[in-house]
């Protein structure tokens, strides 16, 4: 599929305001992966995508989840994270995106990993810091984000974190792991 056929595609299952953030995510993407040597054309597509499953109504992700032999201790913790394992899926299955890089890049774009690789690094910080995001703390995240992935992913995740504790909500164990392997890497 063709790039304005697969954004077209995208922008099908969203509303404008998430298409708009999608935008973001691409271009963010791509600045990144420039500055930090990785592929701006693999950035682009897994921004394309990293949304794609979001507004799926909730049974239909946990289908793909239960269905398709992906982490079922997803459906443990919080919805919002169900998208980035069903959209890699979506994007293999009916995309035809067999590239590794990129459907890991989809499918870690919300908890990370350890050892994230340079591609999962680009987008899951692009998700934070595309220029339609506000949040307490994101400009310091963008400034961080000029020197080092690894610095502005550990302040980002933090944010997330405490977030999740403000609210008293469960934390997926990937994104503390995740945490802490980035400042392993950064010491």
């Amino acid at each position: 599929m063709n790039r304005d056929k697969l954004m077209a595609a995208v922008k099908a299952q969203m509303p404008e305001k998430r298409w708009l953030h999608t935008l973001g995510v691409m271009e963010t993407s791509v600045i990144l992966a420039k500055r930090f040597g990785g592929d701006p054309v693999k950035a682009d597509l897994a921004a394309i995508l990293h949304d794609y499953c979001k507004y799926w109504p909730v049974q239909d992700q946990a289908k793909v989840i239960r269905e398709n032999s992906l982490p079922q201790d997803l459906l443990d913790y919080e919805k919002e994270l169900w998208h980035s394992h069903a959209g890699a899926y979506i994007a293999q299955t009916e995309f035809g995106i067999h590239d590794e890089e990129i459907l890991d890049a989809i499918r870690y774009h919300t908890s990370g990993r350890e050892q994230m690789s340079l591609m999962d690094k680009i987008v899951c910080l692009a998700d934070y810091i595309e220029p339609g995001r506000d949040f307490p703390g994101v400009d310091h995240i963008r400034e961080l984000a000029k020197h080092s992935l690894e610095m502005a992913l550990i302040a980002g995740f933090d944010s997330t974190i405490s977030f999740l504790l403000g609210k008293g909500k469960r934390i997926y164990p990937l994104t503390i792991l995740t945490r802490n392997d980035l400042i392993l890497q950064i010491q």
